[in-house]
């Protein structure tokens, strides 16, 4: 071989790598924990069902990468000269995946599927009288009294296709909870970055950027292939990191945190996430179902609920569950949220002595055993915290006996009120109080409630919480929420444990700062060339 030849060869050498690389980082290979649950954007409330369709699906308005409010389907809104009405102008020359043009009736028609008893998400639009088209690109939000947050509560309420929808027979939302289907929760038809291209649930995902995208001239959209992978093992999540299997975890494991920050290729970049993780009682029915103690139910008793508060040791599941990458907390509401203060956010010293005292005093001094529901593929060492807790409840006589699922399998319990002890995780969307409280809090109806697994029914707590939703006089309006909150606290409905830290693993080559609300969309990514 000449030296000419030698040389055009190794030139068509690098050339063809070049091409390679820059291929391959066009397409973004992504694992975490726990699948979506679900295609349907209606369906569920769920942080990892919700991230897949902020790749396809778009809400009128939402969420960047610092979790700042920015447009997405509406470019504007403001209330009208009637407070009680929302106008949103929206984007035109928008088009659907299937090229169908996005207007006014699919917004109305998306928001009033989302009211539907089947969805998961109507506790958004619980103040909402009616949605209504003004012309093409505008449509009124009437809602029951002035609603200042209105457009925080849009922010995951995705806009779907009324024609593709309607045509496909899923008009009504996904009834996850009772075992429903329809053909939209595994298919899809969005206007988002991204397009559906395979999908085998608990597999792989694979998503194609969607060449047709308006926000071409906003975001990087570097990215042009996803591949996302559900891998629940944390040690097979991190060695397909390790071995360059995947670009991209969320839920890197606290254990594996220097191993993965310490290899070349590889960086952590974390956050404080907007989610606190708790437990939840059932504390509302006259018996339990998985205790063993006839005729009547442990956890109505408040002394029952505070001694196993006082029995949890936050420091230590801290310390040596989460290798420090927890904030302990003694309320369900992260610091994020309106409404929070240092005085909630507060919990109380260990106590076992005190808390076998009040099991003692509330006629449980012999302990009683029951059943505590947990996932096992959500939130960061779900499991290993409830083995934790589970030692800690035995201290003071009760025999906590564990049932870990995954997610697919645990929501459904808490939403069909089918379990009585129960860990659960929530983020705070709106970051305000209200969305904890019509969610967690008010009694279980139609319109509210949907999580309150506790059956806590406090008719003077659901007045206070619907008033929240149409009063504008922001100092009357905190104080509700303190009142609220000062009675959620003194009944101890719930058992705080702590707020989550988010680690994100990644490639050098992959530049992605850390969302709040744990949300990675994917067209703000870019790649070190």
């Amino acid at each position: 071989m000449t030296r000419k030849t030698l040389s055009a060869a190794v030139l068509f050498a690098l050339a063809a790598q070049g091409v390679m690389t820059a291929a391959q980082a066009e397409t973004l290979r992504w694992a975490r924990a726990g699948d979506s649950l679900t295609l349907d954007p209606h369906a569920q409330n769920e942080g990892p069902t919700h991230t897949l369709a902020h790749q396809i699906y778009e809400p009128l308005l939402h969420r960047d990468m610092s979790a700042s409010v920015i447009p997405a389907l509406a470019t504007e809104w403001a209330p009208t000269e009637d407070p009680t009405v929302w106008r949103f102008k929206l984007r035109e020359g928008v088009k659907f995946h299937n090229g169908e043009d996005f207007t006014a009736d699919d917004v109305v028609f998306s928001l009033e599927r989302a009211m539907k008893p089947t969805s998961a998400m109507k506790e958004l639009l619980s103040s909402v009288a009616s949605v209504t088209k003004v012309d093409d690109f505008t449509v009124d939000i009437t809602t029951d009294g002035p609603n200042p947050l209105m457009p925080s509560n849009l922010t995951n309420l995705f806009i779907m296709d009324s024609g593709w929808t309607t045509d496909n027979d899923s008009a009504e939302p996904q009834d996850i909870a009772n075992g429903g289907d329809n053909f939209a929760a595994k298919n899809t038809n969005g206007t988002g970055a991204f397009q559906l291209v395979s999908r085998v649930v608990d597999e792989k995902t694979i998503l194609k950027a969607n060449d047709a995208y308006w926000g071409k001239d906003e975001f990087p959209l570097e990215v042009s292939e996803i591949v996302f992978t559900p891998i629940q093992s944390a040690a097979t999540r991190v060695a397909a990191l390790l071995s360059g299997e995947v670009d991209f975890i969320q839920d890197v494991p606290v254990q594996d945190l220097a191993r993965v920050g310490g290899t070349d290729s590889l960086k952590i970049v974390n956050a404080a996430q907007n989610r606190t993780i708790f437990f939840g009682l059932n504390s509302g029915d006259e018996d339990l179902t998985s205790d063993n103690v006839e005729g009547k139910n442990p956890f109505s008793d408040v002394r029952v609920r505070q001694a196993m508060n006082m029995a949890i040791n936050r420091d230590a599941i801290q310390r040596v569950v989460m290798r420090d990458q927890s904030s302990p907390t003694g309320v369900i509401m992260p610091p994020f949220v309106n409404g929070w203060t240092e005085a909630l956010d507060a919990y109380p010293a260990v106590d076992v002595a005190g808390a076998k005292a009040l099991m003692a005093e509330a006629g449980y001094g012999d302990g009683f055993s029951v059943v505590l529901n947990c996932p096992n593929d959500r939130y960061i060492n779900d499991e290993a915290i409830c083995q934790a807790a589970v030692g800690m409840f035995a201290q003071i006589g009760i025999t906590v006996n564990l049932d870990a699922k995954p997610k697919a399998q645990h929501f459904p319990l808490i939403q069909n009120r089918t379990t009585d002890f129960y860990m659960l995780g929530w983020g705070v969307p709106t970051f305000d109080s209200e969305y904890i409280f019509n969610f967690l809090v008010h009694s279980t109806t139609d319109e509210l409630g949907s999580w309150n697994g506790t059956r806590n029914s406090n008719p003077d707590w659901d007045a206070k919480i619907v008033s929240l939703a149409s009063e504008t006089d922001l100092d009357k309006r905190n104080a509700t929420i303190k009142a609220i909150w000062d009675g959620v606290q003194a009944e101890t409905l719930y058992l705080p444990i702590h707020n989550q830290v988010l680690n994100w693993g990644m490639n050098k080559s992959v530049n992605f700062d850390v969302q709040p609300e744990d949300q990675p969309h994917f067209k703000f990514l870019t790649f070190t060339k």
